[in-house]
């Protein structure tokens, strides 16, 4: 099917998947997930195709996202379990109001229609969408990203045929083979069509989106997260989060980017973060202090340690989501210059702070940045790893809303409804 044929067949579905019952969704998706288990050798065989072909083109860091396994199946298949465990949010009445004249008014949860969703390099997006989507009513039109063109097709079929057969209307999971960006463009450009765009991957693919989309989109994806850490806090705790943050993938939007660090603690704190993120092979951008600091945890360090990896920051350092074991450092002079910094530089996605709050100059520091960082998810003591549909308890998710409408932070079950206005009365008619 073309492009344009595949997005008619979408929106033919959508009635129909608009107010099917919580019990005929749940088969559906238990159906599928079953089926994707059941097709895990054609689904690796595809994906090894893809990884093969992507080999030599893009970093350790990125074929690992890309890279499905076994295991990995089996967590897309416990996603797609979850989803089907959680409340039906289509028909909720969210707000209900009776007027003096008797007229009772409701606002009730109800289905998007289209959802087209553009991403990049991950093809677990594929069953995570297809799920959440269908348990919103919505039908869905997914398109790939070029490395994962193979892998993301083969998924979406075995899906789409599995939900087919467990009663869903045929349309409703869609996949866009073609990698040419026309076939993107077209997908931006279908008003009537498409209810709603999400862009899932680089600042380079949601900018595009955002320009040139005709249709109603919501931002995800992109993560220049920081932690800063503040003159009051326990040095213990501060290097475990960034050291998580930081390293416990590199390939994630709640990835830690850029440390700030009190220039008044540098000094004393950094040496041996440094030496923490090095036996983990993370080189640093650091500004003057971080610099002179890093030099003195290289004096500290024996001969078979790691080395350490260090570079002066430049303004692009500060801007960029590195996606790889790279971090920058910056210092500065306490609270008032670390949430600039972040309001400038950051995505709007995570953010965090390390301080006591059992004492006063922490305290203050806290909620400070609490109530001034301008950000989807702002943590007090914890890394920005914790940023995700699953973490949040709200299940699978579509991906990071960085805007401020219709959602915000983990885009999930929820965040894929709108909701209409029902207006019950016996007669009233307007003076």
């Amino acid at each position: 099917m073309t492009t344009h044929e595949l997005l008619l067949a979408a929106k033919a579905a959508a009635p129909a998947l608009a107010w099917l019952g919580s019990e005929e969704k749940n088969a559906a998706i238990l159906r599928m997930t079953d089926a994707i288990v059941r097709e895990t050798d054609v689904i690796l065989a595809a994906n090894e195709a893809d990884v093969q072909a992507a080999k030599g083109t893009i970093s350790d860091v990125m074929l690992d996202r890309l890279r499905l396994t076994q295991a990995r199946i089996a967590a897309m298949a416990d996603g797609m379990r979850q989803v089907s465990a959680l409340p039906d949010p289509v028909g909720e009445v969210l707000a209900e109001v009776r007027r003096p004249n008797g007229l009772v008014i409701r606002k009730t949860a109800v289905p998007l229609g289209v959802v087209a969703i553009i991403y990049e390099s991950r093809p677990n997006v594929t069953s995570d969408a297809a799920a959440l989507c269908l348990k919103a009513g919505s039908a869905c039109v997914l398109r790939g990203g070029s490395l994962a063109a193979r892998s993301c097709a083969a998924i979406a079929h075995v899906l789409h045929d599995a939900a087919v057969s467990a009663g869903m209307p045929a349309g409703c999971i869609g996949i866009i083979e073609s990698t040419d960006r026309a076939a993107a463009d077209l997908l931006m450009g279908l008003r009537g069509v498409v209810d709603v765009l999400v862009p899932r991957g680089g600042a380079g693919l949601i900018a595009h989106c955002v320009d040139c989309a005709k249709v109603p989109v919501i931002e995800t994806g992109t993560g220049n997260c920081h932690v800063y850490v503040h003159s009051t806090a326990d040095f213990d705790m501060a290097r475990n989060i960034v050291v998580n943050a930081k390293c416990r993938r590199y390939g994630v939007c709640n990835a830690c980017e850029t440390l700030l660090v009190d220039q008044s603690v540098a000094e004393r704190f950094l040496p041996e973060l440094f030496g923490m993120l090095a036996d983990k092979g993370v080189r640093i951008h650091g500004d003057e202090l971080a610099c002179k600091a890093a030099l003195a945890a290289g004096e500290k360090r024996l001969p078979t340690d790691a080395a350490l990896q260090v570079e002066r920051a430049s303004e692009q350092d500060w801007e960029t989501e590195y996606l790889s074991p790279e971090l920058a450092v910056r210092c500065v002079s306490g609270p008032e210059q670390a949430i600039a910094h972040i309001n400038r530089y950051g995505t709007m996605h995570s953010e965090a702070i390390v301080a006591d709050p059992n004492l006063a100059e922490g305290a203050a520091a806290i909620e400070r940045f609490v109530n001034e960082v301008d950000a989807a998810a702002v943590y007090v003591n914890a890394s920005t790893a914790f940023t995700d549909g699953g973490m949040f308890g709200l299940g699978a998710e579509i991906g990071i809303s960085t805007q401020k409408l219709h959602v915000r932070g983990p885009f999930a079950l929820e965040g894929l409804t709108s909701y209409k206005y029902v207006l019950r009365g016996s007669g009233q008619v307007r003076a």
